[in-house]
């Protein structure tokens, strides 16, 4: 009997999303709102975008170098054995053919892979974007909740000594600002190891 009434009180357990019912989950919502966002970057694809991304990922698996090594070597073979034996042959040694589909191919997928890096790049960077603006905002509400707590603070010590590391975390992050030293630093840094560090 113990047991059934543990059994169903795990499906309950199970059932209940974190948070409790009726309560807001902020983890479900964060994870909703990355679902939207990517949905949303996702509508904007062309069909010939997926196409070439499709393509790309199959170029990236084992099985298509092996696809590559059978055929190129099926078809070395094949053309050997045809000029061994007198017959016709469709491309004898030293292969031009083969070669000549070999480069072709080699550009096509040159070319599908830089477009399909282009698309991966253009989200990295709205990532990374978005990833600044919300260290920027995290930065600026718990600069403001140091100062409320600073605040109450002085409110029930009234003649105590502000202190300078409370008085410093104060002060949101200025990006220009850390952008600059981090720069100087590189800088600096290049100067004594004879390298440039600034990337520029």
């Amino acid at each position: 009997m113990k047991r059934e009434q543990y059994t169903h009180k795990e499906e309950k357990d199970h059932q209940q999303p974190p948070g409790g019912a009726g309560e807001e989950n902020p983890i479900r919502e964060n994870l909703q709102a990355t679902a939207e966002l990517h949905k949303h970057t996702e509508r904007k694809v062309s069909a010939q975008q997926r196409a070439i991304e499709k393509a790309t990922a199959f170029l990236g698996r084992p099985r298509f170098l092996f696809i590559i090594l059978l055929a190129t070597s099926l078809w070395m073979l094949i053309n050997t054995l045809l000029a061994a034996l007198h017959l016709p042959d469709f491309d004898p040694p030293p292969f031009l053919w083969l070669q000549g589909i070999l480069s072709l191919g080699s550009v096509l997928m040159a070319t599908m892979i830089l477009i399909t890096q282009n698309r991966q790049d253009q989200v990295t960077a709205r990532n990374r974007h978005l990833d600044l603006q919300a260290s920027l905002l995290i930065d600026q509400k718990v600069s403001k909740l140091i100062e409320m707590a600073d605040e109450q603070r002085r409110e029930q010590s009234p003649g105590k000594k502000p202190d300078p590391k409370i008085e410093a975390m104060k002060e949101p992050i200025d990006p220009h600002q850390v952008l600059s030293s981090l720069s100087q630093l590189l800088k600096e840094a290049g100067e004594e190891t004879g390298e440039d560090m600034t990337g520029e």
